[in-house]
């Protein structure tokens, strides 16, 4: 191939492939993800001056996957110390549009404080209420009007019935190629007891698990496999959701 940024995409495209049969490589992966759980792996890191409680990873895709599709808005489930939702802002402010609506049914008063006084806020608007609430989901929609391009990331409860349910409400406002990102489907991987804490969900009761049957009703959305293939390790394996039509 004449073209060299084409011919180290098809390399880098053909190196993530072998990934997926590299069993060694996989297993090694699975180690890590599940001691590093148990480690409070996720905690260690910031962004902007926010916890983010992600893992770097996943935030790596999330930067690929925001920088392609160019959103004009992103809904986040689950706030937290609001750092992805600085994330995503200052990602926006790189591209020049867009704008992050953040749900979580309790946002303390000061993860908004900090949140609010941060200088990425300018893009980000917070709704305080339970996200599967058909309330906050009208005070949701009409920042959805008229906007061309959005990404929806699932990150709040994570039991099998809330994130089905969060599936099915917010589905419906991601566009055509782009993604619903279904955070902390790695339960599902995990053993029972894996868990640091003791939470309502667990293997059999995850956001995997609601994926799965998410999915046997929805043909338009599915599991980009590749973005699991090249990370490996993730708090979200199959919960990268595209959306095919």
């Amino acid at each position: 191939m004449s073209n060299p940024i084409e011919a180290f995409k098809e390399e880098r495209k053909a190196r993530i492939h072998n990934y997926s049969m590299n069993e060694v490589l996989k297993k090694a992966a699975q180690a890590f993800n599940t001691q590093s759980i148990k480690a409070q792996y996720s905690y260690n890191f910031s962004w902007m001056g926010r916890p983010i409680i992600q893992y770097p990873q996943d935030m790596l895709a999330m930067q690929e996957i925001i920088w392609d599709i160019k959103p004009d808005l992103i809904i986040e489930t689950g706030i937290a110390h609001g750092g992805s939702l600085i994330y995503y802002a200052s990602l926006l402010e790189l591209i020049g549009k867009g704008e992050v609506i953040g749900i979580d049914i309790d946002i303390r008063e000061h993860n908004r404080r900090e949140i609010e006084g941060h200088p990425m806020f300018k893009r980000i608007t917070m709704i305080q209420g339970s996200s599967i609430d058909e309330s906050t989901l009208d005070r949701v929609k009409p920042y959805t009007e008229n906007k061309e391009k959005i990404i929806v990331c699932l990150d709040s409860n994570h039991t099998h019935e809330h994130v089905l349910r969060e599936l099915e409400l917010y589905s419906p406002f991601v566009s055509k190629n782009s993604y619903l990102v279904v955070f902390d489907t790695v339960v599902e991987d995990l053993k029972d007891g894996d868990l640091y804490q003791d939470r309502p969900w667990d293997v059999g009761n995850n956001p995997k698990t609601a994926v799965y049957e998410f999915l046997k009703e929805h043909s338009d959305f599915a599991i980009d496999k590749s973005i699991d293939h090249k990370l490996l390790i993730s708090v979200a394996p199959e919960g990268y959701l595209k959306r095919i039509y």
